[in-house]
């Protein structure tokens, strides 16, 4: 068995934290895409690329490798519904005033079909169904290179103020 290794980059979040709050969730939101914020640390373990958004949509990309590969050699289902849960959170975040975040409630996914490395890039589409002052609902899917639908999920998340960084 070769060693395989992956190296890890991403940028600091602290800058985008302390502008959070004085930006609407699309600017926020769009921020991030144009590369002008940091993204979510974790999205550079899973090689994930915010590259739409529009008010209540978003779609990432997702270019699976071997190392998100779980015992049988496929990628483990994880990857998938962090894949879902940031394209239907963010999705909400795109409606949202400023001043205010999300988080995860619960979601629900259903895996269609198996996805490897060779599967990608995949493309996940989180679209906001209902939005809500308190409660959002959204829902996705995610497309593998050849247009087939590899998993869907449907989600629900809490909107609550966020506070301004202390100084």
């Amino acid at each position: 068995m070769a060693e395989r290794e992956l190296l890890v980059r991403w940028q600091d979040t602290g800058g985008s934290l302390e502008v959070l709050p004085t930006l609407s969730g699309i600017e926020y939101v769009r921020k991030m895409a144009a590369r002008e914020l940091p993204g979510a640390p974790m999205t550079a373990h899973f090689d994930m690329d915010l590259v739409e958004v529009e008010p209540g949509t978003v779609t990432f990309t997702c270019q699976p490798n071997e190392s998100h590969y779980n015992p049988i050699g496929a990628v483990h289902g994880g990857l998938v519904c962090t894949l879902l849960d940031s394209a239907l959170g963010c999705a909400a975040q795109t409606l949202l005033p400023a001043g205010m975040g999300y988080t995860s409630i619960e979601i629900k996914v259903n895996y269609l079909r198996p996805v490897t490395a060779s599967s990608g890039p995949l493309r996940c589409t989180g679209r906001v169904t209902k939005p809500g002052r308190r409660v959002s609902f959204a829902e996705g899917e995610v497309l593998d290179n050849a247009g087939r639908t590899v998993a869907t999920a449907s989600g629900s998340l809490l909107v609550f103020p966020i506070a301004a960084a202390a100084s």
